[in-house]
């Protein structure tokens, strides 16, 4: 999965606190590899554009949880911003949606 972003390092260190990975060496100033902590997982790789985000996602991460006040309080202390002032729901799902610092949707969402 690759992430536009406009800082490298301002979207590692928010996306690794965010999803417990860990930021790779190497990738020059274009790219940076981010991996599980836990060694298997999904790769995110972040990747430096020169225009700013506009529109919205077509594609987004949601992120499942079991306290949705509880992650949505520790993201945003990452940095993320919140977009729904009250939680939204569907089919017994609720959840928030949030911004990464570039801008970029993604949700924080808990089950029936």
């Amino acid at each position: 999965m690759v992430v536009d972003c406009a800082d490298l390092n301002r979207s590692a260190a928010f996306w690794s606190g965010v999803l417990g990975y860990v930021a790779q060496p190497g990738g020059g100033d274009r790219y940076r590899s981010l991996k599980p902590a836990a060694g298997s997982g999904v790769e995110v790789l972040l990747q430096r554009v020169p225009e700013a985000k506009s529109g919205k996602n077509r594609l987004h991460l949601d992120l499942r949880v079991t306290d949705l006040h509880a992650e949505v309080a520790r993201v945003e202390g990452f940095g993320a911003g919140r977009l729904t002032a009250t939680p939204l729901s569907e089919d017994g799902w609720s959840w928030h949606v949030l911004t990464d610092p570039d801008g970029n949707e993604f949700c924080v969402i808990t089950g029936p």
